[in-house]
């Protein structure tokens, strides 16, 4: 455990290696002892900082959803980190990609919030009622710790090294995914670089159904006195493996019924 003293500190260096562009040597190594809770109390140090400079929360992300990834990390749940509203990409406006330090790229679907999640006790059945609807959606990815050095402290610290968000124009309600004969928790999702296909995976990868992974969140945010409320954008992980993004690179992610969204770097 670290003194708060400590805790900002690692805060503050995390701001700069944003800032400026420059990645930081693990925090792992940098302070041992750093532990999960202090993780977390160091991104909201850094959030805290970005929502009184104006910034509003757009939603959560979860990383860590899959079990190669939680294996890798030598953990058994996932972990989480903020959107917020400056973070949110347009498909028609290309992004620049020297605003990163390593940026990348992972293909999941988002779920829109019509109502409030319950915190404790938050279920499948819960999200799914009060989920608007879902969306193709494209996270971009970054780690302000060079060479994604990453232990699980460096990686929630750096808000779960989350950088972006962009969705695609689809939009279909639970309902409408049941209607068309379609399950959440099976979505076949391409992703093309121009016309090459480069990955492929399936929502299930993302703990067996990306629905359980929300509910996960919205009660691990309880603890830390947060609540999902309507119109929240939440990710649920990664249903493909992670891909480098470069300036020139065009990504077009492909969801089995559900539609598209594309990606460009400049």
């Amino acid at each position: 455990m670290l003194e708060v003293t400590r805790r900002e500190s690692a805060a503050e260096r995390l701001w700069k290696a944003e800032r400026d562009r420059v990645p930081i040597e693990p925090l792992t190594d940098a302070y041992p002892g750093i532990g999960v809770v202090d993780a977390y109390e160091i991104q909201l140090i850094n959030i805290r900082r970005r929502l009184a400079a104006g910034d509003r929360v757009y939603g959560h992300k979860v990383g860590l959803s899959s079990p190669v990834m939680q294996q890798m990390m030598g953990v058994d749940e996932p972990d989480y980190g903020h959107l917020l509203d400056t973070m949110v990409l347009s498909q028609n406006t290309p992004i620049q990609a020297d605003r990163y330090c390593h940026p990348r790229i992972e293909v999941e679907i988002g779920y829109v919030l019509g109502s409030s999640l319950p915190g404790e006790g938050c279920t499948e059945e819960d999200v799914l009622a009060a989920t608007e609807y879902v969306v193709p959606s494209i996270e971009l990815i970054d780690s302000r710790i060079g060479d994604w050095r990453i232990r699980l402290a460096d990686t929630i610290a750096d808000n779960a090294s989350s950088a972006g968000v962009i969705l695609g124009d689809a939009r279909m309600s639970p309902a409408d995914l049941k209607a068309a004969g379609m399950d959440v928790a099976d979505i076949e999702a391409v992703l093309y670089a121009g016309d090459t296909e480069i990955t492929r995976g399936n929502t299930n990868a993302v703990l067996g159904n990306p629905t359980t992974a929300v509910a996960w969140l919205a009660r691990k945010v309880a603890s830390f006195g947060v609540k999902l409320e309507a119109g929240h954008v939440i990710l649920p992980g990664s249903c493909t493996k992670a891909v480098d993004a470069r300036p020139g690179d065009i990504f077009r992610a492909e969801f089995s019924g559900l539609g598209s969204v594309t990606a460009r770097f400049e």
